[in-house]
């Protein structure tokens, strides 16, 4: 944004004193959220404001208003959507309890997967111990499928050298959450 001139800057909080309220209570029936709206309002009204110049030369500034406000709403909604499907894909497994977990082997892997970073270790835990296809897993994460599927081999790879085997490491891991969901130590 240029420099502001003062009959631009007065021109603009008359439209913000006219408009903040409806924007507002637009907000609050899109969402349903009377919390979010006037957060959304205020977005809404700075985003025109950053662009105040091709705002003020709309036919019909308010209409324009309206339509961020219901942009930004839906982007809300949307990103509440996923979010629930990630807490969805989380909480829908129900595995199979583990009849007397090993706790030390238990405690191993679950140090090993705190050492490493939170992508691979969430990649790793999802497609291993949840048994979530790297589809879902990239869904529950926000990443590509190519994401989970490198940070998977690499988390892998990574918990074999600090557990010092290779060939079971995904089982182990699958075991650990199985182990931790029936009593054993998290």
């Amino acid at each position: 944004m240029g420099p502001v001139d003062d009959d631009a800057a007065a021109e603009f909080h008359g439209f913000f004193e006219a408009h903040y309220a409806e924007l507002a209570r637009l907000a609050h029936v899109l969402t349903g959220e009377p919390d979010a709206a006037d957060d959304l309002a205020a977005d809404a009204l700075l985003a025109l404001w950053h662009h105040w110049g091709r705002v003020r030369a709309a036919e019909h500034p308010a209409a324009y208003a309206r339509g961020v406000v219901a942009n930004l709403a839906r982007s809300r909604i949307r990103s509440a959507v996923r979010e629930r499907r990630r807490i969805a894909l989380f909480w829908s497994y129900r595995g199979e309890p583990a009849d007397d977990p090993d706790i030390p082997a238990v405690v191993d892997v679950q140090d090993a997967l705190r050492r490493l970073p939170f992508r691979k270790r969430a990649c790793v835990v999802l497609r291993h111990a949840f048994d979530l296809s790297e589809r879902d897993t990239a869904r529950a994460l926000g990443i590509s499928v190519g994401t989970v599927k490198s940070q998977t081999s690499k988390g892998i790879a990574e918990l074999s050298r600090l557990l010092g085997d290779a060939e079971d490491t995904p089982a182990r891991v699958h075991a650990t959450v199985a182990a931790g969901r029936t009593g054993g130590r998290n």
